[in-house]
């Protein structure tokens, strides 16, 4: 092979290697935009859990008062109940 042939040939597989080297790095560019984009959705993604966690919190903590305020109400009216059938007894009790 002639040293003019084998400077062509490496010529050639140059131009191949940067053109790949082209290849790679526009790849590369992609990749990199493409993972800051789901890194911002992760984040995105992390806040929206966190808020729907607190209204979650919020939600039972409500549900939890209002369980409480009917038990009182409901104890409240047993009472009143009893208070009334004590009076009854109390006026028969008189006679």
């Amino acid at each position: 092979m002639a040293l003019a042939e084998q400077l062509n040939t490496i010529v050639e597989r140059t131009e191949r290697l940067i053109e790949l080297c082209a290849a790679l790095q526009e790849e590369n560019d992609l990749l990199k935009l493409e993972s800051e984009a789901l890194s911002v959705a992760l984040d995105a993604s992390k806040n929206k859990t966190k808020e729907l966690d607190e209204k979650l919190r919020a939600l039972k903590m409500a549900k939890s008062f209002s369980e409480t305020n009917e038990k009182s109400l409901d104890i409240k009216q047993k009472i009143n109940e009893f208070v009334q059938e004590i009076d009854k007894c109390i006026v028969l009790l008189k006679k």
